[in-house]
């Protein structure tokens, strides 16, 4: 019988990284744990769910108080929004969090926590830092990072992602944002009200692509009425540095039209952080979007498996953290648990916020299932 020297390895300390190994270790199991960052806590920590939260938080108690006077109450003299402010209280709602995902608090579970790079060198073992690892069993929870559009001129354009947005060192006056998914609509809102003229171009004909069109577009009317201009049906063209701002060159209905800002944030998707881990030599098929695993998340060699954004699937902390206890079922107890969505919840944390459990209607359609629409409006009631 094989040795190895840890009974599960996991890369990656995000969600599903961090239950599998907060899970295993008191369980017992000898856990390793590899996080290529030099902080646990993975994109939702550091920039995703909490520093998106804590933004559209400020954002929105800041545009109560330029609308007080709607609520019957004196109207307020706002100052504008200094950005470094905003940014400090972000870091300082992160660094709170930092202490619950702290290399202390895991190896105090009884897990052995390193940092750096990985690569497998064979079905068992990875490389890091000159050494070898060896695990009877491992998860790949490594997640994802912003997708780059191949637009031309956009890589000698200056752009900011996710990972910038929240330490920024002022409040742009503009911002051309491209994509029109949860983080755009959220992020567009979140900076109209902070004061930035915000711009969106989306290829397709609706915002949020996966939200029933009707729904969504409640979304955008009111996004639009706050100040958000809206580019649908928008092919990007070509993008320019031109200093003090950047341009977008789009085309729209047969007709080009540049668009100038401050700063161009592109949010058109995802794409997984497995690509240079190896994968190709043990066996573990993978395309950019993730990795292909079954429906207890195992990969094609069975004693690895994957969870959370590197699967490419459901790109949600809660969905990792659910996938995280699969893994622990699995891996640790032996015990054949499979994953089932159906009545997975996701919400987009506009204002009004929009949220969905189970199946919307488009994706009955994708199905092929007969189904039935009730609709009753909230004001209604």
């Amino acid at each position: 019988m094989a040795k190895f020297d840890f009974d599960i390895g996991v890369l990656g300390a995000g969600a599903a990284g961090l239950t599998v190994t907060a899970g295993g270790a008191q369980l017992g199991a000898k856990t390793l744990l590899i996080e290529k960052d030099d902080k646990l806590g993975g994109d939702c920590l550091h920039y995703g769910c909490v520093p998106s939260k804590t933004l559209i938080r400020t954002a929105h108690i800041y545009h109560f108080m330029k609308n007080a006077a709607r609520f019957g109450l004196p109207r307020v003299e706002v100052k504008p929004v200094d950005y470094r402010d905003v940014a400090r209280r972000i870091q300082s709602v992160i660094s709170t969090i930092q202490e619950h995902d702290s290399k202390e608090r895991f190896c105090g579970l009884g897990a052995q926590v390193e940092f750096g790079d990985p690569v497998f060198t064979d079905e068992h073992s990875v490389k890091l830092n000159e050494r070898s690892y060896s695990a009877k069993n491992w998860l790949i929870s490594t997640g994802s990072s912003p997708a780059v559009p191949p637009i031309e001129g956009l890589d000698s354009t200056p752009f900011i992602t996710n990972r910038d947005v929240f330490s920024l060192d002022s409040l742009p006056k503009s911002m051309i944002v491209l994509g029109a998914g949860p983080i755009s609509t959220e992020m567009s809102q979140a900076f109209t009200r902070l004061g930035t003229k915000v711009m969106v171009v989306q290829r397709s004909g609706q915002i949020l692509g996966k939200e029933d069109k009707d729904m969504a577009d409640i979304v955008m009317e009111v996004l639009t009425s706050e100040g958000v201009e809206y580019y649908l049906n928008a092919q990007a063209l070509k993008a320019r540095d031109l200093g003090a701002e950047r341009e977008l060159i789009i085309k729209q209905g047969g007709k080009v039209i540049s668009l100038r800002a401050e700063k161009i944030l592109v949010a058109v998707g995802r794409e997984g952080n497995h690509l240079n881990l190896g994968l190709e030599g043990i066996g573990v098929e993978s395309d950019r979007k993730g990795i292909k695993v079954d429906k207890r998340l195992r990969t094609k060699q069975k004693h690895i498996y994957a969870a959370g954004d590197a699967t490419g699937q459901y790109l949600f902390t809660h969905a990792a953290g659910y996938e995280g206890g699969i893994v622990i079922s699995n891996a640790i107890f032996h015990l054949p648990r499979r994953t089932d969505y159906t009545l997975l919840p996701w919400c987009t944390y506009t204002d009004p916020e929009l949220a969905s459990i189970g199946m919307n209607e488009k994706r009955a359609q994708e199905a092929g299932i007969e189904y039935k629409v009730w609709t009753e409006d909230f004001k209604g009631n």
